[in-house]
């Protein structure tokens, strides 16, 4: 089988020398003949001549001594063929064992500290150029054109004011002239609200980071839970914001009692419920007096621990009434929706005739188009309605005016 594979092999590769030595030929041939008479020849025969020869026949004569040194001249270009027998090195020496990584980067190694570096031309030696020193190329007339300076003659009385400035002055007159970056931030404020250069910040001072500004902290909540619930259960016309944003420990059965004095409330607007820890119990008591209430144009429940689904029931409960305005619940306890919640959302929201703002994160491009395309509608029909109404009564006012007189 091996001396097959080899016999084949030097058969394609002496193919291969023939056919480019045969072209070779006929090319320094066509070159030949524009500047000779005589017809191009190989081996004082005509070109003509080896169009039928028969490479075979030609391998067939060679000796093997022959064909290894043919096969040597030229490495065949056949993926078939094994790699080791598609190169010119021929390696006699047969295996000595397995592969031993370590030992093979140990004789590497050693191999590279054991060879001896080049010897240098010129030795090397502290402070003397070795070679040709390079100079650069000299700059074009138009670059050095343009970075030479421009001289613009200010008349004595501004040139004696400029020199006589000193470093305030001249940061104040960039700062009016608005040379930002010539300037820090702090010099820049500093000189707007006429404060005096801060000590050290001079053109060769050290910009230092500005301090953060403390701010107060936000005052705790202090609504009462309970006297709210009063109110609301007894329908108090001054109450109509309610919040209880971060209030903490509310129990559940405070929030059972307050959704069930909304459904019969007619005067509460507004109701924020931001991060009081709403779940999807109380998040449906929510949607069961949302359902109910006629009055409420603003709901806000951000930052609780509503599912999806249960986001789906809130929006839902949005149809069976038809006065809130603006509702938000992003930031739940799941991030993602899902598509198919999200779908179902669009859904909701595209048959929601008064809905003017959704607070929600959603992730898909086809969702947050459809919904801000769905809202800008219902702006637009609100801004037609007040519009049409108030020239309404406008001329309601006029005719009114008109039957007076």
């Amino acid at each position: 089988m091996a001396e097959t594979i080899e016999e084949t092999y030097e058969s394609a590769v002496t193919r291969k020398v023939v056919r480019t030595n045969l072209k070779i030929e006929e090319k320094s041939s066509s070159t030949k003949t524009t500047t000779m008479t005589t017809p191009a020849k190989l081996y004082g025969r005509e070109l003509s001549t080896y169009d039928e020869v028969d490479v075979d026949e030609l391998l067939a004569k060679l000796s093997q001594e022959e064909l290894t040194m043919l096969a040597k001249e030229v490495d065949p270009d056949d993926n078939f063929l094994p790699p080791d027998q598609r190169n010119n090195y021929d390696c006699d020496k047969g295996p000595t064992g397995p592969l031993n990584r370590k030992k093979l980067i140990e004789h590497i190694n050693k191999q590279a500290l054991e060879t001896p570096d080049r010897p240098e031309i010129k030795p090397y030696v502290a402070g003397v150029v070795r070679g040709k020193k390079w100079i650069p190329p000299p700059v074009p007339e138009k670059q050095r054109d343009a970075d030479e300076q421009i001289s613009i003659d200010l008349g004595d009385e501004y040139e004696q004011a400029l020199t006589d400035a000193s470093q305030e002055e001249i940061i104040d007159l960039a700062a009016i002239l608005g040379f930002h970056s010539m300037m820090n931030q702090d010099q820049y404020h500093a000189s707007l609200l006429n404060k005096g250069q801060p000590v050290g910040l001079g053109w060769d001072g050290i910009t230092k980071a500005t301090k953060n500004k403390v701010y107060p902290m936000d005052p705790p909540n202090d609504t009462d839970p309970d006297d709210t619930i009063t109110r609301v259960q007894q329908n108090d016309q001054k109450l109509t914001d309610l919040n209880w944003n971060n209030i903490k420990n509310i129990s559940d059965e405070k929030f059972e009692k307050l959704f069930e004095a909304l459904k019969g409330n007619t005067h509460l607007e507004v109701l924020s419920l931001v991060n009081v820890g709403l779940n999807d119990r109380t998040g449906a008591l929510l949607a069961d007096a949302l359902r109910a209430n006629s009055a409420l144009r603003v709901v806000n429940v951000e930052t609780n621990f509503i599912s999806p689904a249960g986001v789906l029931q809130l929006v839902k409960a949005l149809l069976d009434t038809n006065t809130v305005e603006e509702f938000r619940a992003s930031n739940q306890r799941s991030q993602v929706l899902g598509n198919k919640i999200e779908m179902e959302i669009t859904s909701l929201v595209e048959q929601n005739p008064t809905l003017l703002r959704l607070g929600l994160h959603l992730e898909y491009s086809d969702a947050r188009h459809r919904i801000a395309s769905h809202l800008q509608r219902n702006i637009d029909r609100i801004r037609k309605d007040l519009t049409l109404r108030l020239q309404f009564r406008f001329f309601n006012q006029l005719a009114k005016g008109a039957r007076s007189q």
